[in-house]
């Protein structure tokens, strides 16, 4: 049996984008409201209480699309866990900001998985 994680379910899904000024435009119109934070690095909404974010490094980052991150209590035990079960680590834990920290893995059929600690 593997280690088990533990997690309080899905914090936010990333978006990847190019144009972080078009992206929250459209955003904003698709929620109805402008993004709760704005800053050059990450824009940020609450959509219908779900947190999604905007991250113009997103692609450099090495993500294709939206991402799920996961909310978990010890991230490099979690990131071991997965690890142990086939994941691979896509880009390793790093600190974004506010004492978050996140981690970008993918599965055996190469779907993203995001990990975020606080």
């Amino acid at each position: 049996m593997s280690s088990s994680i533990t997690t309080t379910g899905l914090q936010s899904i990333i978006h990847p984008v190019r144009d972080l000024d078009r992206a929250v435009a459209l955003f904003s119109a698709l929620a109805g409201a402008a993004p709760y934070m704005h800053q050059p690095y990450y824009a940020a909404f609450t959509i219908g209480g779900q947190d999604v974010g905007l991250d113009p490094n997103g692609h450099a980052r090495g993500l294709t699309g939206p991402t799920a991150y996961w909310l978990v209590d010890d991230i490099e035990a979690s990131v071991a866990a997965l690890v142990a079960q086939g994941a691979t680590v896509q880009h390793p834990i790093s600190e974004v900001g506010g004492g978050r920290r996140v981690v970008l893995l993918q599965d055996a059929d190469g779907n993203p998985i995001g990990l975020s600690q606080t």
